[in-house]
């Protein structure tokens, strides 16, 4: 039996409405646990039909770590400024700021990898397998499994979120969206790394050495 202090609960812990807390309850027979995952069920499919609208409004975060050694610019978009200062939007752009100063992506999406960039990719992995004797009926099959972890290393949206490993960037994009109510889209970041790129002095060890015998 489905009672008040249940429905009252549920909400609670998912911010769903009555109705629907109710009736969640009824299809997990009471079980709180099973209701809240058909809440997100439906919740995710609301935002599946969100995703496609336009989300112009947003944030630019930045986020500096270790002392100045690392620097993050990022923009998320949200559909109007109200739902920019809500607060678990603000939470989100600070956590995605925080994911790319840790994880280093290069991309937002996987759309956004240059064509040559995966093929010159594809082609190392296709000759590891193949220094690793794997035949070659299934080469092609193993290059396509590896490729997609490749992308979990270089975009955002496919990496493991820091805070939760068992859940994307893009998983919890989409919680968001229907937790909020409104699309939101991570547009573009910079990720910046004190001396990245830059060829650091090498003393040569033997010419220093020298100068202090001879001083």
């Amino acid at each position: 039996m489905v009672t008040a202090e249940m429905v009252k609960q549920l909400r609670e812990r998912t911010g769903a409405g009555m109705m629907d807390c109710k009736k969640a309850l009824t299809e997990a027979d009471g079980n709180i646990d099973k209701a809240i995952e058909l809440l997100r069920e439906k919740g995710l499919a609301a935002a599946a039909k969100k995703s496609g609208r336009i989300a112009a409004e947003g944030l630019v975060e930045s986020y500096i770590h270790g002392g100045g050694r690392i620097g993050v610019l990022v923009e998320v978009n949200i559909e109007t400024d109200f739902a920019a200062a809500n607060e678990e939007f603000k939470q989100l752009v600070k956590d995605i700021a925080m994911q790319i100063a840790a994880a280093k992506p290069e991309y937002v999406r996987k759309e956004e990898v240059p064509a040559e960039i995966i093929e010159k990719e594809m082609n190392i992995l296709r000759a590891q397998a193949k220094n690793e004797g794997k035949p070659e009926k299934i080469i092609e099959k193993m290059v396509e499994g590896r490729i997609e972890k490749f992308y979990k290393e270089v975009c955002l949206m496919d990496q493991p979120w820091i805070k939760d490993p068992d859940k994307t960037i893009q998983q919890l994009v989409t919680e968001k969206i229907a937790a909020i109510g409104e699309n939101i889209n991570v547009r573009r970041f910079a990720r910046f790394e004190r001396g990245e790129g830059l060829e650091k002095k090498e003393e040569n060890f033997a010419e220093e050495v020298a100068k202090q015998i001879g001083g």
